[in-house]
């Protein structure tokens, strides 16, 4: 059994961007993670957005149960976490890098202290490391690549680096949010073009910061001999496609392959499918009441040229990715502790790069958004060099780690513990997995339901849905959901569907009396 938990995760992932599975892009160090240890090939985020999967990643429960249903909203503070599980038995617990629980903008009745202003006063991340989320110690950022979020506990650490200047490589501070002092509006730093290196020096990229400061607390918990759940929670590859040198330059966009699509393949999906398409698309039907824009409602449009330096942009920051896990990874062993030590890699949701023509985030539930590389090692207890078909549900991690070490798993969790497949005990646990994404109760509120074989959407107030046959169609391309052969399969599904979304209700406590 386990003592240490390393959970180590990416950012907008897809799950075929590993070496093993895709040998145009190069990631020896998650490589060598998968042959020692088991690898999941059917593992599906629980919502296909940022906040709302990293809050049921902490909690064990759906967006619709803790609250944070999508982004811009907020996790609520006094909200149950793995974290307050683990530190009631004495486990050191801490966060490096994105946590992504709050919001950027706050309200009257919603603070946040990953908002504006708050994100850029630095005199307020020296003195804050903590708690957070149940979390002992944290060390936070919030930017992707060189967006103006930049700030928190990463811009301490360049400054400690010796670049006072941190903000001359990343984009203008937003309107309003300027400090005193700052000259960051005066950058010569601007926007790039599509595949364009990013001319931050490595020493001070946040992958070697995360890097870094997870080994340093790794190595502290080794001294003390105190037992640790350490959270590596890396950016990339996260768009905008941006990285530096060598490895902008690493992969040649003449030599990636870029996803095709048949034409006519959205004739028979939901009508804002093809509004995807359009240079100027029309997404009005589904506009929000609060004016808050949906990830994916826009033009996907791109040319081939930029799918290709985006896909070989991308590859780079995957592999500058794989060598800084690489240097975690080194420390486990460099610590001795590989063999008491879980070990975790997956991400929050996938990536489009140009699959069915889609590109980054989409409202669109096909595999290539809602599957994520899913790995984990622990010599001695997981089979190492194993591939697992079993279906797995990002929902169950903070259930799934609780058990690998031993702990009370809190009634109120909504996940399964997926210990005994992750052992090699189970073939597999569930039969089902269900991912939702939620933006406002009548514009754009959709339900996924995934059975080894079959693939169900279906849209709140809506008469279309989507019904795919995967083992027939693993490119999801055919409809089935109005097709009058798949009718009864469609019944069976719905019912299941209400099943699944049933065995979702936590019993808090069992029933101990009559009355």
């Amino acid at each position: 059994m386990p003592k240490n938990i390393l959970f180590i995760t990416s950012d907008q992932q897809h799950w075929m961007t590993l070496g093993y599975l895709n040998p145009e892009v190069k990631t020896p160090n998650l490589d060598r993670l998968a042959r020692s240890g088991m690898t999941f090939h059917r593992a599906y985020t629980v919502n296909p957005t940022c906040t709302p999967t990293r809050a049921s990643w902490i909690t064990g429960l759906y967006p619709s149960r803790h609250g944070a249903y999508s982004l811009g909203t907020k996790l609520p503070e006094d909200t149950l976490t793995i974290g307050d599980c683990m530190n009631r038995d004495g486990l050191f617990t801490g966060l490096i890098g994105k946590a992504h629980f709050q919001p950027l903008r706050t309200t009257a009745e919603y603070s946040s202290i990953e908002a504006y202003p708050v994100l850029h006063d630095m005199d307020f991340w020296r003195s804050f490391s903590g708690p957070f989320y149940g979390f002992e110690h944290v060390e936070l950022a919030r930017n992707h690549t060189d967006e103006s979020h930049a700030g928190q506990h990463y811009a301490l650490w360049m400054e400690k680096k010796g670049f006072p200047n941190w903000r001359d490589f990343f984009l203008p501070n937003e309107p309003g949010f300027r400090l005193a002092g700052d000259v960051h509006a005066d950058s010569p730093h601007r926007e790039r073009t599509c595949g364009q290196a990013w001319e931050i020096p490595e020493e001070i990229h946040y992958n070697a910061w995360i890097a870094e400061r997870t080994n340093a607390l790794m190595a502290d918990c080794a001294r003390s001999g105190r037992p640790f759940f350490l959270w590596a929670s890396f950016f990339d590859p996260h768009p905008e496609y941006m990285v530096p040198e060598p490895y902008a330059s690493m992969y040649d966009p003449a030599g990636v392959t870029v996803p095709s699509h048949p034409p006519g393949e959205f004739d028979d999906k939901p009508p804002y499918f093809k509004e995807a398409l359009k240079s100027d698309p029309d997404f009005s039907e589904y506009a929000e009441p609060d004016g808050n824009g949906m990830h994916g409602a826009g033009s996907h449009l791109k040319s081939q040229a930029d799918k290709a330096k985006n896909i070989a942009a991308m590859y780079g920051m995957v592999t500058m990715l794989d060598k800084y896990i690489g240097k975690i990874l080194d420390q486990v062993e460099a610590l001795g502790l590989a063999e008491e030590t879980l070990v975790c890699f997956t991400s929050d949701h996938g990536d489009f790069w140009g699959q069915h023509g889609l590109t980054a985030k989409a409202i669109h539930h096909y595999e290539d958004l809602l599957r994520v590389p899913l790995i984990i090692r622990c010599p001695g207890v997981i089979p190492a060099g194993r591939v697992c078909d079993a279906l797995q549900s990002t929902v169950d991690l903070a259930p799934t780690f609780l058990g690998m070490l031993g702990l009370p798993i809190p009634r109120s969790m909504q996940g399964v513990d997926e210990g005994a497949v992750w052992r090699g005990e189970s073939l597999e646990i569930r039969d089902h997995v269900i991912v939702e994404n939620r933006h406002q109760p009548t514009t754009m509120n959709l339900r996924t339901y995934i059975s080894k074989r079959y693939k169900m959407t279906i849209h709140y107030q809506r008469d279309y849905g989507e019904l795919y046959d995967l083992e027939a169609d693993s490119g999801e391309l055919v409809n089935h959901w109005n097709h009058p052969d798949y009718a009864s399969i469609k019944s069976d599904l719905l019912l299941k569907f209400l099943y699944g979304e049933m065995a979702k209700e936590p019993v808090p406590m069992p029933r101990i009396a009559i009355a």
